[in-house]
């Protein structure tokens, strides 16, 4: 029996109020005044700035005195300007850009043992993106699970082992692929990460695929949409529809968690799939 068109479309509006109710609280919005029209419009066009992508500094664990030395922490400005993007005032300090000479295992390197975040007191290890490095298809999550935290690699749950279903769909192997995410350290209870975590984690995606150069990358899921792609949608309204990231097609499609929790929307992830597949076999080969 077919759900009821009004019905179904409603279930929609609520999803999507659900995805701005997080998203606002993550930027520490407590109250949603409602506009005039004229300040709707001035609003929309502040956060349609160009996203900036730029290198996170490397900061060395302290060792022996300095361990003990706090912090130093600049002044905050009275008057601090406003940001043009929503993400511009998360940005560090070295734009990249995809014309890039390093190899991902210079990535790695700079990455280190990071301690640049919070997240790093409650994880494992550092969980890197993996497999083909010269692979044509990125697939890009949230951050790792408890899985993921013990093992070192991305998407080997049951989330992974879906992932692995869907790739081989396509006719491809996981050894054809690069598998990462947004943040490579475990949030404490598997939560989402916040914006400042993943602000301080996503440049070092951006130079993977800046060192990797793939011809499509597959974002799974509200946080990998968000951060790669600066867009306020959710993924239900802009799933199945390729986007672009500096010249490099993107496909937004549910993440394979969600699939778990709501087998129904495989059907939908499938046709997303099968889009990347025909885009990909069209190419030409790539030259060595």
């Amino acid at each position: 029996m077919n759900p009821d068109p009004n019905a179904r479309e409603l279930l929609d509006l609520l999803r999507e109020s659900r995805e701005y109710t997080q998203y606002f609280a993550e930027l520490g919005v407590e109250i949603i005044a409602l506009p005039s029209d004229r300040v709707k419009a001035e609003s929309s066009k502040s956060l349609r700035g160009p996203l900036v992508v730029e290198h996170s500094t490397p900061r060395i664990r302290p060792s022996g005195s300095e361990a003990s030395q706090p912090p130093v922490i600049a002044p905050i400005a009275s008057n601090p300007p406003q940001p043009t993007s929503l993400f511009s005032g998360l940005t560090a300090t070295q734009t990249a850009t995809l014309q890039s000479t390093e190899r991902i295992e210079d990535v790695w390197r700079d990455i280190g043992d990071c301690t640049r975040c919070g997240l790093c007191e409650g994880r494992t290890q550092v969980v890197n993106t993996f497999g083909n490095h010269k692979a044509r298809l990125m697939f890009v999550g949230e951050a790792p699970g408890a899985d993921e935290d013990a093992q070192g690699k991305p998407f080997v749950g049951r989330a992974g082992q879906l992932l692995t279903k869907i790739i081989e769909a396509i006719g491809m192997k996981r050894e054809d692929v690069l598998i990462g995410n947004v943040n490579r350290c475990r949030p404490p209870g598997n939560r989402q990460p916040t914006l400042e975590e993943a602000a301080i984690c996503r440049p070092f995606l951006f130079r993977e695929i800046a060192a990797v150069q793939p011809d499509v990358i597959v974002v799974m899921g509200n946080t990998a949409l968000r951060n790669l792609l600066e867009v306020r949608e959710g993924i239900t309204r802009v799933r199945g529809k390729f986007q672009d990231f500096r010249g490099i097609k993107v496909m937004p499609t549910f993440h394979p968690a969600y699939l778990l929790r709501d087998p129904s929307k495989k059907r939908e992830t499938w046709e997303d799939l099968k889009k990347v597949r025909d885009y990909l076999d069209n190419l030409p080969p790539r030259t060595p």
